[in-house]
């Protein structure tokens, strides 16, 4: 189906075969250096479960992309979001809020200890259209009036892939060279020179296409042909709703659809795992989905 010689990193399959997997974790671990910048220093972590109920039945359960925890029980949700929703935001405030929550057992008044740390890395191929044009927006709480942060021990990072634009000669930093692998990896041919670190290296010998087992490729194949029937459904039905004058319509409907269509890609994916005969574990790795869900299907 793809001719590329580089995996995409903006595909579920690609993203967790790159980013998510224990024995290659040195990969996150200097992504996440290289975004935070110096503010902190990430020297371990090891995966979390992907899948996050609440303390009731009724509590919404949350699936999230990656999650991650550092040597200081830091937690580290990383979001992959393909294209903007009204409440995108909302939902990282969701996501952070269930993780800070839980720390807590239900019914204890015990505030002698502090809370982790809980940070969200959303990784976006969509723009922000109402914060501004910067690539990289690292949110925080803090004090309106003197501008100092309140409380460091949670924040936002987003990467908004679409205003990055940088070449080749215009690389300046650690941070410029992961937004340059991330947004342009599958349409490369050769490793950049400038993406010279020994990580860089590391990540484009594991994307090699052709090194993909028979059962990693059909995955990918998978996964990439969900990619493309979604964008291709998403245009045309951009097209439709501006010939027809229903912009806001088609908007409210493709919101509520994204979770949902999100989560029905990796049943479809699981389920042809499934039939390949790979275990309920390395699906649910894979996946992200729990092995009582793959159980069901």
């Amino acid at each position: 189906m793809t001719k590329a010689r580089f995996i995409d990193p903006l595909t579920d399959f690609g993203f967790k075969f790159l980013f998510g997997r224990e024995p290659d974790k040195d990969i996150l671990i200097e992504l996440l250096n290289a975004l935070f910048q110096g503010e902190k220093h990430i020297v371990d972590l090891s995966y979390s479960p992907t899948e996050h109920g609440g303390e009731s039945s009724k509590e919404k359960k949350v699936l999230f992309d990656l999650v991650c925890t550092g040597k200081d029980d830091e937690k580290f949700i990383i979001e992959m979001q393909r294209t903007g929703q009204e409440y995108f935001k909302d939902r990282c405030v969701f996501y952070m809020s269930r993780l800070i929550s839980s720390q807590l057992p239900k019914g204890s008044t015990n505030w002698n200890t502090p809370l982790k740390e809980v940070y969200l890395i959303g990784i976006m191929e969509f723009q922000f259209n109402n914060i501004n044009s910067n690539y990289m927006h690292n949110i925080a709480l803090m004090n309106k009036d003197t501008g100092k942060v309140f409380y460091k021990g949670m924040g936002y990072k987003f990467l908004e892939l679409p205003n990055f634009d940088k070449q080749g000669d215009e690389i300046e930093s650690d941070l410029d060279k992961w937004f340059y692998l991330l947004k342009n990896m599958s349409r490369l041919d050769k490793i950049p020179a400038f993406l010279d670190k020994r990580v860089f290296q590391k990540i484009f010998k594991i994307a090699e296409v052709s090194k993909l087992t028979k059962e990693e490729r059909e995955l990918y194949e998978s996964d990439l042909k969900a990619k493309s029937d979604w964008n291709g459904g998403m245009d045309w039905a951009k097209k439709q709703a501006a010939q027809q004058g229903l912009e806001q319509g088609l908007q409210q409907g493709l919101e509520q659809g994204l979770e949902q269509g999100k989560l029905q890609e990796k049943i479809e994916i699981a389920k042809n795992m499934k039939t390949k005969g790979m275990s309920d574990e390395d699906i649910s790795e894979l996946t992200g989905l729990s092995i009582e869900e793959i159980q069901e299907l």
